[in-house]
């Protein structure tokens, strides 16, 4: 379905359709992680400058959005491992991204979720906004289904408890 090699499909053609396919999703992921748009740009950059150096090892045992979101992943974890990126004061400005209608900016919700820890963050994302099933996302992260199953569960007890009033006790 989503064919990378092939004659008639250059790597060019193939990362630039990637680009204007997955950019906009890539860029709100993140943006959950990073909590700074300029360093979710970058990091989406660096997503598609990678996977355009190794599209060749790119063997179709998952789809591209998933193999894409796996190496975006990776690009945000490079970035928070920096002492620079420890020490910055930031916050999100989710206006700034041009996002689906489905992820309401201003929603009450999407602001608790952005609270979360990037662990539950991350698999509220792709399992509600990015509509990935289970096993894409165990994956993406390298985690077992279970674990993505647990994650999911306590991401949406802690929401309920968030948007009820309580607060977020992890």
């Amino acid at each position: 379905m989503n064919a990378v090699k092939g004659p008639e499909n250059s790597a060019e053609e193939t990362i630039n359709r990637m680009i204007q396919t997955y950019e906009k999703d890539l860029l709100r992921l993140c943006c959950t992680y990073l909590k700074d748009v300029s360093l979710a740009e970058d990091a989406v950059q660096e997503t598609f400058l990678k996977a355009y150096k190794h599209l060749h090892a790119f063997r179709g045992e998952s789809s591209e959005k998933t193999w894409l979101i796996r190496i975006a992943i990776n690009a945000c974890r490079d970035v928070q491992r920096t002492n620079w990126f420890r020490n910055l004061p930031r916050m999100v400005n989710l206006d700034a991204v041009q996002v689906t209608q489905e992820l309401e900016i201003g929603s009450e919700l999407v602001a608790e979720i952005m609270k979360m820890q990037s662990r539950y963050r991350e698999v509220i994302f792709m399992y509600y906004y990015e509509d990935l099933k289970v096993e894409e996302i165990a994956a993406i992260l390298n985690v077992s289904k279970s674990t993505v199953c647990r994650r999911i569960e306590k991401a949406r007890r802690l929401l309920k408890n968030m948007l009820e009033g309580g607060k977020n006790r992890e």
